[in-house]
């Protein structure tokens, strides 16, 4: 099992065991076993669906308290542009990131302008046709965990560079130290997140070396003193910091990243389910016609995260009307520079979380026995057995994790079907047949006029 920093955890305290996250886990990383779900570590992507769908609040996310701040004595915030969707009435970015500063950050670095460059910097890859078509975003973290985990064969796909946040990170602390003349260790760098996954990918980068950004506060956390503190701004007051324009403000929703490409051969999707159904469309490869894909876990894109305050589809529209104020863009890079220095430094792995085996035999043969006892399974994909479909529970029996008879049909076939659920017994225990003049009376009342 890999060792992963998650950022999604479990109370099991709050736990019922209601099954409800297994349905809704795009990796299958949850069972539920003793009346307590329990999440498998290196299945899990942090695309926080779970978060999302618990009715008892027990999945959550770890996200750095603001008293982090003080051990630092240079602090620097990186807003997320979808943070600006939060807001009613916003007509100017400044009152955000004056409020930002006036809440103890020394300096607030806007990622959509480092979203900007990471544009400018994927049209020329793109343009250079040294990439495999169509080109997949690798924007967001929850995505790349879940190619690499279900869909492996399209890694040579993503598009191999800096995400917006990492880039800015670099970009605002490299500028701290020439400002300053304090050392890394001095210098507090802070992402303000929508989503679990992108907190991962902080302690836990995949294609790069980490340790830029010393952390993340959730929108949601973060939100009710940011407000507060925007009401007390007057206009005549604020500093004029924002620097970034509709290209990079567009990336908070979905298909801003796609549309500041300048292409029209693009696709976007978002929300885990759509996003799942592109992969197996592009694995098939039904979509060769496209240049670019743009792939977002969250509904709505990053303004639908878990770790947000506003529905996706109100703070998407607030996006929009907030775009009209803007300039198209406001950065760009040199143009003698080498995209290179924007790209991966690791290669991205498939993950050994799906496999059977190692030794090829082996992994056949449990296969083979895989789908023996799926094809002896009843096909509901009830999840009673705790699993969240039969070929998870014959997976789960093939690894040795559970057993034929935590299935309650199975176990019905050899003991008295009084075990099972309801609607699937043969017949009620006490069921009244229903006949000609109790149908008659039914029908008369329930027709009958008030």
């Amino acid at each position: 099992m890999e060792n992963i920093f998650h950022s999604v955890r479990l109370d099991d305290e709050k736990c019922q065991g209601c099954t409800n996250c297994i349905k809704r886990c795009p990796t299958q990383a949850i069972r539920v076993r003793n009346k307590k779900a329990y999440i498998i570590s290196d299945r899990c992507i942090d695309c926080g669906e779970c978060i999302r769908v618990c009715p008892h609040h027990a999945k959550y996310a770890v996200s750095e308290h603001f008293n982090e701040l003080v051990h630092y004595k240079y602090r620097i915030a990186l807003p997320a542009p979808s943070l600006y969707g939060q807001f009613n009435n916003l007509d100017n970015v400044d009152y955000v990131l004056n409020g930002l500063e006036r809440m103890g950050f020394d300096e607030v670095f806007e990622v959509s302008r480092a979203a900007e460059l990471v544009s400018d910097a994927s049209r020329r890859m793109i343009e250079s046709k040294t990439l495999t078509k169509p080109v997949i975003s690798s924007a967001c973290p929850a995505v790349l965990r879940l190619i690499r985990t279900r869909f492996p064969n399209l890694i040579k796909n993503i598009l191999p560079l800096f995400t917006p946040v990492d880039l800015a990170a670099r970009l605002a602390r490299k500028a701290a130290r020439k400002k300053t003349g304090f050392e890394n260790k001095d210098i507090g760098v802070f992402f303000i997140s929508p989503c679990p996954a992108k907190r991962t990918a902080i302690s836990n980068p995949l294609c790069y070396d980490g340790g830029i950004i010393n952390g993340a506060f959730a929108i949601k956390d973060i939100y009710p003193v940011l407000v507060q503190t925007m009401d007390k701004l007057k206009a005549d007051e604020l500093k004029p910091l924002n620097d970034s324009g509709i290209i990079g403000v567009g990336w908070a929703s979905s298909g801003g990243e796609a549309a500041g490409l300048l292409k029209e051969r693009y696709l976007a999707a978002d929300g885990i389910e759509n996003v799942i159904n592109v992969l197996e469309e592009l694995e098939d490869e039904k979509l060769n016609d496209l240049d670019f894909i743009e792939l977002n876990c969250c509904t709505g894109g990053c303004v639908g995260g878990v770790l947000t305050v506003e529905n996706p589809y109100v703070a998407k529209a607030r996006i929009q009307r907030l775009r009209k104020f803007m300039p198209v863009s406001c950065n760009r890079l040199p143009e003698d520079f080498h995209i290179d220095l924007l790209g991966w430094t690791h290669e991205l792995t498939p993950s050994p979380a799906m496999k059977l085996a190692d030794n090829v035999i082996k992994a056949m043969q449990m296969m083979g026995e895989l789908k023996k006892i799926e094809a002896e399974l009843p096909g509901l994909d009830c999840g009673i057995c705790g699993a969240p479909s039969c070929r998870a529970l014959a997976d789960d029996i093939v690894r040795g994790y559970a057993e034929k008879d935590d299935c309650i049909f199975w176990a019905a076939k050899s003991e008295n079907e009084d075990i099972l659920p309801a609607p699937f017994r043969k017949k009620e225990k006490h069921a009244v047949e229903p006949n000609a003049e109790t149908s008659n009376d039914f029908e008369e009342n329930f027709l009958k006029d008030d």
